[in-house]
């Protein structure tokens, strides 16, 4: 979930093993294919995209972003791929893809060439795009696995990966050292719970650990916690696996917070929200790198007081990286010129101007975009940086740890087509537990219950 995500869920009051970190750049356009078609290579499977061969390219390309910053930051950076592809006219449109996008593939009319997406929806447009594993050949091995995971769909990958979106641990340091509380003692969920109650009992009025009270974003955080135990809401084959320890055990645990009163019931930044992150009696708040729009935007006085750390683990020694949201761009098979549009991506995602453009210093975020990290590993060198250090965050080195998280993200798998409609289920029985009507058990038994009668069974 990119940073325009961040915004768009915050005025609404609204997933990897260690990826490579060579430093080279990504290789050129190389092709496989025999001509310019994109089918007529891929002789075993027609539905495989394949770059172009010409010297020197040529056509126009409809390009679908949602409007917003991340649009501006898309938008700037045409002019640099206009110079290494004079002869490629980028039509960009700002589209309210969620209500567009399924009915215009739908009917064949129009169709874009490239579209921005949540990586959440990928897996229900699979049949109307371009398997892209041929172009991403030279590149897969540095994309981040995770990313690569939740757009593979039945043995095809579906969409160029862009952002990395570990999650991490924001906490209020200042208060913290008020309270004689040492964020570094914190390396499990345990900890976390120790630190917290030891913070209410310094200030009594605190409900420290961040509780998310909306359904949808409450079962996103529920997937980053479950991701860091290697495991999601389905698996490679869409099966549903809710029923397990691991969900028991984030949800025992997010019981508890409740029940201790340790926790603030309050949506991703919604007035409530930021009233007691102001108040400083939430202090602690795990969520995906696009917490740091709050920080910088919207906590004018607590800014500069916050700072962020890699996730607790849930298990000594276990896995502190967990993967909260991301976006992808994808590619429709009834695009006029599909191979030209992956020539667009390939340079945002592959090419070191690109992504320098896309992440680094530009007009929108100064100080380069620092909402999520790119999952090329090239690009998401430790050693060069490519957003800077900024005042909400007190200058702390974001980029270092995000990238660090990032590293330690468990590998993912597609989100199945049905997660949407499964908030109804989970998302709003994690909110009834939440509000102490059922127990941890019985949000399984009774989501999972739900969640195969309603919805896969009757795919």
């Amino acid at each position: 979930m990119e940073h325009t995500t961040a915004k768009r869920l915050a005025s609404a009051a609204g997933l990897v093993l260690a990826f490579s970190l060579a430093t080279a750049c990504g290789p050129p356009v190389t092709s496989t294919s025999e001509s310019d078609s994109p089918t007529t290579s891929a002789r075993t499977n027609p539905n495989r995209l394949q770059a172009p061969t010409d010297d020197s390219p040529s056509g126009e390309i409809i390009i679908w972003d949602r409007s917003g910053d991340l649009y501006e930051v898309f938008d700037a950076a045409i002019g640099k791929f206009n110079q290494k592809y004079p002869n490629i006219t980028v039509r960009h449109e700002a589209v309210d893809i969620a209500s567009k996008l399924r009915n215009t593939l739908i009917t064949g009319t129009d169709v874009p060439d490239g579209v921005f997406l949540d990586d959440a929806y990928v897996a229900g447009y699979k049949d109307y795009l371009w398997d892209l594993s041929d172009v991403l050949g030279p590149y897969i091995d540095h994309i981040a696995p995770q990313k690569i995971g939740v757009n593979t769909i039945d043995g095809g990958i579906y969409g160029v990966p862009y952002d990395l979106d570990p999650g991490l641990l924001y906490y209020n340091e200042v208060a913290l050292a008020e309270a004689g509380i040492d964020p570094n003692s914190i390396e499990t969920y345990d900890d976390l719970l120790e630190a917290a109650s030891r913070y209410k009992q310094y200030r009594p009025s605190a409900q420290p650990i961040h509780l998310e009270q909306g359904a949808w974003l409450g079962q996103l955080q529920l997937e980053m916690y479950a991701n860091q135990l290697n495991t999601s809401m389905a698996d490679a084959d869409g099966n549903l696996r809710l029923d397990s320890a691991e969900y028991l055990r984030i949800l025992t645990w997010l019981d508890g917070v409740s029940q201790q009163g340790l926790g603030t019931r309050a949506e991703y930044l919604s007035p409530s929200d930021i009233g007691y992150l102001e108040s400083r009696d939430e202090v602690f708040y795990p969520w995906a790198i696009w917490f740091d729009y709050g920080p910088q935007a919207q906590l004018p006085e607590t800014s500069g007081e916050w700072r962020a750390m890699e996730l607790p683990a849930w298990q000594a020694g276990g896995a502190r990286g967990g993967a909260m949201g991301g976006s992808s761009f994808i590619l429709p098979k009834e695009g006029a010129n599909s191979q030209l549009s992956w020539l667009f991506y390939e340079f945002l995602m592959f090419d070191e101007v690109g992504y320098t453009a896309v992440y680094g210093p530009n007009d929108v975020y100064p100080g380069g975009t620092n909402t999520s990290i790119p999952s090329y590993g090239p690009a998401a060198d430790p050693a060069k940086p490519l957003f800077e250090p900024f005042a909400g965050l007190g200058y702390q080195d974001l980029w270092s740890v995000a990238v660090a998280a990032g590293q330690r993200i468990p590998g993912g798998n597609p989100t199945p087509t049905w997660w949407d409609g499964a908030v109804e289920y989970l998302g709003n029985n994690v909110q009834r537990m939440l509000d102490g009507d059922m127990t941890p058990q019985e949000v399984i038994d009774q989501s999972t219950a739900d969640i195969q009668s309603n919805l896969i069974d009757r795919q």
